[in-house]
């Protein structure tokens, strides 16, 4: 599933004052219900809802190098949970760094990218017949 990416800065504002949170040992995950969804999946070829996602690396992680590590750390950890599990769709989900990914895995950002999702109630719960 290819996430689109947030441009705008109130919504990064919005999904920080009014979203779920969960801070990590790597990452903050802030996520909100998009009310853009539904316009869209409209537009979408697919019809079908995505999630839009922003990333927010500062200057304690590093110089540009260590922030743009760090952000490709994170599209791949998210990518590799995409993958594997069956996220929620329709909202805007903001992962900001923290200092102490600086030489970190995409495993170490996984795992806490997965618990975070886990307690943010963002999988998709099975239906059984």
């Amino acid at each position: 599933m290819k996430e689109t990416a947030i441009k705008e800065n109130h919504l990064y504002l919005k999904a920080f004052r009014q979203g779920g949170r969960f801070i990590g040992k790597t990452v903050a995950v802030y996520v909100l219900k998009d009310y853009a969804a539904k316009r869209l999946m409209l537009a979408n070829p697919e019809k079908k809802y995505l999630n839009r996602l922003g990333l927010s690396v500062t200057k304690k992680v590093g110089g540009a190098v260590g922030r743009n590590r760090a952000k490709r750390i994170i599209r791949a950890a998210y990518r590799q949970l995409v993958s594997k599990k069956t996220l929620k769709t329709g909202y805007l989900i903001v992962i900001s760094a923290k200092p102490e990914i600086a030489g970190k895995s995409s495993k170490d950002v996984y795992a806490d990218l997965s618990f975070a999702f886990k307690k943010l109630d963002m999988y998709v719960k099975e239906q059984t017949p």
